[in-house]
């Protein structure tokens, strides 16, 4: 008999050597793997009365004999009750969704990595996330083109000063302090504060600090040398040295050991690092970008967080309201990211109705832009119509009873006049500064412009057609109000 709390997972893999890897990686987090090596040994251990009972299943999608959809439509009708992971040996994203129509919770890229395989394992038995799981799902997977001031989406006021605070510091070397809570689109605004300046020629580099454990940030950061620690086989250079010439972004730099921010601080002030194990000072030119989810100015307070490393840090601070205070943003966020899945191979256009706005207008999104997104790949997956409704978004109203958040039950939504100009027109102008006072006519006409090279996806001619005005015209006017530099 298994003691709690272990829990069981049924592996189903035709390789040994893949088995016995998964069972390694599952023992160290108590979980209890039993291996089948196809879908006939896997029906009769869930099949079995006295035997522990099955947590979760994950599959390899490449098995012999039957299509990997055919098999997890086998194991549905089996158990549909239980969570199924699929393993696959390819990134696509057509794979993705085949999976997931065919009824998969979420999917894992061979070679496993441990983290990604026990924090899946984790959300799909989690009953929170169980109403669908887009607290983790697919969509995160997926790859997309990084956006220009201008192409980012949101009227709302706090969001708007928050971009044309970044867009103005876009073409400095200062470093720049972006502060949010997870999935609110800090790495966004991080990648269009990078392209917008200088050194968008070369990539951005990015570091999550949040995901290196401890003994390891330093050397991913500044390098090694061959035989500086035990396993460091070869030399390593680090991402400072990546980044010379360009941008370096550290993502929850909040996470960062204090005997590693000594480092960092002393990086930023001279401009020079030293790889573990070396003798030889290497001189670098990185403009950083940080981010966290945390308050640091709270960390300092703590003595979790250096105060001289959080000023060289905080030169320019770009603090990002979370979803639930911009909720008018809403219906054009989700038409946008509805026209980015569309782009998906194996996707495919789809609208979305007024009740399925309001449904999501109503619902307090702890999660952010991010699981924004994440709910509607995974409705437009599954959905069979062209356009998405309210009865498409299920998980939202599972979740919000599960977590008990009094945010997620009934969110007050924009009412009368104000609901109906953000479901029927998207973003929307704003017409009056925080004091009250009417903005000036040059603002809301640069304004109006963004909005339409969001809205055209930068096709100029049609931005200009659509204005009414000449192509020459419309250029002269982006000169004239700086929208090439600022937001």
């Amino acid at each position: 008999m298994r003691p709690d709390p272990t829990r069981c997972l049924l592996l189903i893999d035709d390789e040994p050597a893949q088995r016995r890897l998964v069972t390694a990686i599952g023992a160290r987090a108590g979980w209890w793997v039993r291996g089948a090596p196809d879908i006939e040994a896997a029906a009769k251990i869930l099949a079995e009365v006295d035997g522990p009972p099955v947590d979760a299943i994950l599959l390899d999608h490449w098995l012999p004999g039957p299509d990997g959809t055919g098999v997890i439509e086998q194991i549905r009708a089996m158990r549909p009750d239980l969570p199924l992971l699929v393993m696959t040996a390819q990134t696509s994203v057509a794979v993705a969704v085949e999976a997931m129509r065919a009824g998969a919770h979420d999917f894992l890229v061979k070679p496993i990595a441990p983290d990604s395989m026990l924090a899946a394992l984790n959300a799909a038995t989690d009953r929170r996330q169980r109403g669908g799981g887009e607290l983790r799902p697919l969509s995160e997977k997926i790859s997309v083109k990084p956006l220009a001031f201008d192409e980012i989406v949101g009227s709302a006021p706090p969001f708007r000063s928050a971009l044309a605070v970044a867009a103005k510091a876009a073409r400095a070397r200062v470093s720049v302090l972006i502060e949010g809570e997870s999935g609110a689109g800090k790495e966004v605004i991080a990648q269009a504060i990078h392209t917008a300046s200088p050194r968008g020629r070369k990539p951005m580099v990015t570091v999550n600090c949040g995901a290196i454990p401890a003994n390891l940030v330093e050397s991913v950061l500044f390098g090694h040398e061959k035989g500086a620690f035990t396993g460091a086989f070869d030399r390593h250079v680090g991402r400072f040295e990546d980044a010379d010439g360009s941008t370096l972004f550290l993502d929850e730099v909040g996470e960062l050991p204090l005997d590693t921010q000594v480092k960092l601080l002393r990086a930023l002030e001279t401009g020079e690092i030293q790889r573990i194990g070396g003798r030889v000072i290497h001189t670098v030119d990185v403009r950083i970008i940080a981010a966290t989810n945390r308050r640091l100015a709270e960390e300092v307070a703590r003595g979790r967080f250096r105060e001289d490393l959080y000023y060289r840090l905080n030169v320019v601070h770009v603090p990002i309201p979370p979803l639930r205070d911009r909720a008018s943003d809403i219906p054009a966020l989700a038409r946008h990211l509805l026209a980015r899945i569309a782009e998906q191979p194996g996707m495919r256009h789809l609208s979305i109705t007024d009740d399925g706005l309001e449904v999501l207008m109503r619902y307090g999104w702890p999660g952010n832009v991010r699981q924004l997104q994440n709910a509607l790949f995974r409705a437009a997956v599954l959905c069979d119509g062209n356009a998405l409704t309210a009865a498409d978004f299920p998980q939202i109203a599972q979740e919000s009873t599960l977590s008990r958040r009094a945010s997620d039950f009934h969110r007050p939504a924009l009412n009368g006049a104000s609901q109906q100009a953000a479901l029927s027109n998207g973003p929307g102008i704003t017409l009056y500064d925080p004091d009250g006072n009417l903005r000036p006519l040059e603002a809301i006409e640069a304004d109006v412009i963004r909005l339409a090279i969001g809205h055209y996806r930068g096709r100029m001619t049609e931005v200009a057609r659509r204005l009414g005005i000449g192509r020459s015209t419309l250029y002269r006017k982006l000169g004239e109000l700086g929208i090439g530099d600022a937001a």
